[in-house]
């Protein structure tokens, strides 16, 4: 199955999708830079890293700084592979840019699971999903 969506920052990526389904998320003080694990103590997602995987939330929130995170994340080899959105805001846009990190947004998020095996184009804006666990 194929989800359609618009891109924000264009690249491709494969993997297994961590999703959170509590918005907003924030990155400045909600994902640690050095290890890539959610802390923020509100998220669905806590405790959890992001590193290597497909990261799936429906928007973020937070200060201009959170931009930096994402991009600290990307140097410390502790980056989500990509980025899909329900609705892209500026800072995770910002973030995904200078960091370098495919990200597609105007996607239904409802329709991937945690676990789910997926492959992004966000040159064209899908995301298909390679293999569903359940």
């Amino acid at each position: 199955m194929k989800l359609k969506g618009r891109r924000i920052v264009g690249g491709k990526a494969e993997g297994e999708v961590i999703v959170s389904r509590k918005p907003p998320l924030s990155f400045l003080g909600g994902v640690d830079p050095e290890t890539g694990i959610v802390t923020d103590a509100e998220s669905d997602i806590r405790g959890q890293s992001i590193a290597g995987k497909i990261l799936v939330f429906p928007r973020g929130k937070g200060s201009t700084v959170g931009s930096y995170v994402i991009y600290a994340l990307k140097k410390n080899n502790r980056a989500p592979r990509a980025i899909i959105v329900e609705e892209a805001e500026t800072i995770v846009a910002t973030g995904a840019i200078i960091a370098g990190i495919p990200m597609v947004d105007d996607v239904d998020v409802s329709k991937l699971r945690p676990g789910m095996k997926v492959r992004v184009d966000a040159d064209s804006g899908e995301v298909e999903i390679l293999e569903d666990k359940e």
